[in-house]
């Protein structure tokens, strides 16, 4: 295992443990989310993170560690929600949800693996501010896709930007813990 694997797994873990807590507290009240709510709740977190970098203060105790866990678990609910379109399942056993979760986040880790090996782990040396301003960027773009009802000519699909945007995420956060 690479040293990004491991401190990608370890954020993953974090974040899993998180989404486990709020799954017993909540059960899985987000099914009923769609993808655009789920996009704007991804949005908020993003665009608060970038408040906050811009301003340099906050006026709320969480932080940007926090947001940054929330768009990773809403990715991973978005990735989930899509897989189970068309499923009116409400109710999951907690080992399902698990298993869910864990199907949605080594895709995306593989999805990571070949971009590393391709850009050479360019994101160690981009700066969260940048990485916030990409995770955006991809809200938007997945906003735009979904107003075309996920149709697109050449460019990726919806996943593909729930899974950059966890990424870049993860990264984040990585970065914030070195």
């Amino acid at each position: 295992m690479t040293q990004t694997e491991t401190e990608y797994r370890q954020i993953i873990s974090i974040c899993k443990a998180l989404f486990q807590k709020k799954n017993k507290d909540y059960g899985t009240s987000w099914r009923i989310l769609r993808l655009p709510s789920l996009t704007d709740q991804i949005f908020i977190k993003a665009q608060r993170i970038r408040s906050i970098q811009e301003k340099g203060v906050q006026k709320i105790e969480d932080g940007i560690e926090g947001e940054f866990i929330g768009i990773i678990n809403y990715c991973v609910i978005a990735l989930i929600q899509k897989k189970l379109e068309g499923s009116n399942k409400m109710e999951f056993s907690e080992q399902e949800l698990s298993d869910l979760y864990d199907e949605q986040v080594e895709e995306t880790l593989d999805l990571q693996k070949n971009k590393n090996h391709d850009y050479d782990e360019a994101w160690r040396d981009m700066r969260i501010s940048s990485m916030t301003d990409l995770i955006l960027m991809k809200i938007f773009r997945t906003k735009q896709i979904e107003d075309n009802q996920g149709v697109t000519i050449v460019s990726e699909g919806i996943e593909a930007n729930y899974q950059d945007m966890m990424n870049y995420a993860v990264f984040c956060m990585i970065k914030m813990k070195l």
